[in-house]
């Protein structure tokens, strides 16, 4: 029996040739760097950075088919570092010989920077061409060693067109498709197998030959039916822990803090989607409900609470429909970040003025020897000032001064908090300077 026809579909239609692949245009255009590089065969070591079933290790396959070279294939998940340096050395007889080998490493951000230094001088010999291929950004998962030796190409996900693309040519390849199964399938459907595929060509491919298999009790047509069955599952792609994920939490974060709702809302469905943990979003939308809104709105704190709280009592779904209420609100209100920069300032103070003294009228004195070392004294108790404020004292220590941390906004409740600030302010510093001048510190 032919071996390949045990392969699947996506593995047999694996393109053979640079003209072949399907999306990656930008970098595989007519005249690019990479391709005259390959075309040549005077490739260099590389890292390809995208997403699933962009190609990355048809890439790799075809550096090896136009450079002449021994192709070899290695998981960062699968191997250790005895398989690297069996492989390896392997390369290095090879290279002995007069031929290269294109050691191509799947999910290369997997190995720890021992076993990535373990490629190095290899690297740097020419024994090997390394590709190592990545989902994740590799200026966070690869040491700075590796990458300075290879050049990091970016590939995009496939676009729903260029994927029906592939799927035509596997339905009318008779050799290494489906061709001599006479599967139909109308253009309605290859484009809702394209869209489901998110942008993952190997996916599309899997999804067409189950699709096929099932058609072919059905007169060979894939029809709305067909796909009901195949597609009833289907997820979106994102990564829990990696780079998507980062990357959409950011989104939806800007997203309230531009004050546009309805983006942030299709970021919070995108991640719910993806399998995100709502008690993290909840957590995230709490944040950004301190953070950005602050004291313009401090309803939007107790309505985060309340909707953290609400997806406790309810679960999922139900509860969803409570941070989507909140992640509205949050994106819709005013917005202000005085508090988060007060603080902010505050903390740089500390750190700059160290462990000053509380002053005295602001001590306790519990006691009599407290009282007589003078705690508490000429402390103002301010209910008992006019307008309840106490404008002749200060709060912060001798050596420093009055500092000013908190400026509201001119947006929502603060417009209100400036007005009043800014009149106590005005009066305290004035208060305080009659003081220092042996003048009544009090001020109507």
């Amino acid at each position: 029996m032919d071996r390949s026809a045990l392969q699947p579909l996506a593995e047999r239609m694996r393109p053979l040739e640079l003209d072949d692949m399907v999306g990656q245009r930008r970098l595989l255009a007519e005249g690019s760097a990479l391709r005259r590089a390959i075309e040549s065969g005077h490739v260099h070591s590389m890292i390809l950075w995208g997403p699933p079933g962009c190609g990355k290790t048809t890439l790799a396959l075809l550096l090896a088919r136009y450079s002449d070279a021994e192709f070899r294939a290695i998981s960062a998940v699968l191997s250790g570092l005895p398989e690297v340096r069996k492989v390896l050395a392997e390369a290095e007889h090879r290279f002995a010989d007069g031929r290269r080998t294109v050691l191509f490493v799947d999910e290369v951000h997997r190995f720890n920077k021992v076993q990535q230094d373990a490629f190095l001088p290899h690297i740097e010999r020419g024994t090997i061409l390394f590709v190592g291929a990545t989902t994740e950004n590799p200026s966070f998962e690869l040491n700075s060693a590796l990458l300075s030796r290879c050049r990091v190409h970016v590939l995009e996900a496939v676009s729903p067109d260029d994927i029906e693309h592939a799927l035509r040519l596997a339905l009318s390849d008779a050799t290494r498709g489906l061709g001599d199964r006479e599967v139909r399938a109308s253009d309605a459907c290859l484009s809702q197998i394209a869209r489901a595929a998110d942008g993952d060509v190997r996916r599309a491919l899997t999804l067409l030959e189950i699709a096929a298999e099932l058609a072919a009790g059905e007169g060979g047509e894939i029809t709305e039916a067909t796909l009901l069955q195949v597609l009833a599952d289907r997820t979106r792609r994102f990564d829990k822990g990696g780079e998507q994920f980062y990357d959409q939490i950011s989104a939806l974060h800007k997203s309230v803090r531009s004050s546009n709702p309805d983006a942030a809302l299709y970021w919070l469905a995108r991640m719910l989607d993806g399998g995100c943990d709502p008690i993290y979003l909840a957590r995230r939308l709490t944040r950004m409900a301190v953070e950005d809104i602050g004291l313009a709105d401090p309803r939007a704190l107790q309505m985060a609470t309340d909707a953290w709280d609400a997806y406790d009592r309810l679960g999922s779904p139900e509860g969803e429909l409570a941070l989507a209420q909140l992640t509205l609100y949050l994106a819709s209100t005013a917005k202000s970040n005085a508090a988060y920069m007060a603080y902010k300032r505050a903390q740089r103070d500390v750190a700059e003025h160290g462990t000053q003294d509380v002053p005295l009228h602001l001590r306790n004195a519990p006691t009599r020897l407290m009282k007589s070392l003078g705690y508490g004294k000429d402390y103002q108790y301010d209910h008992d000032a006019e307008d309840g404020v106490a404008l002749g004292q200060t709060g912060f220590p001798d050596a420093m001064g009055e500092r000013e941390y908190y400026q509201p906004v001119p947006r929502g409740l603060e417009i209100k908090l400036k007005e009043k600030l800014d009149r106590l302010r005005g009066a305290r510093a004035r208060a305080q300077g009659r003081q220092a001048a042996g003048e009544p510190a009090d001020e109507a």
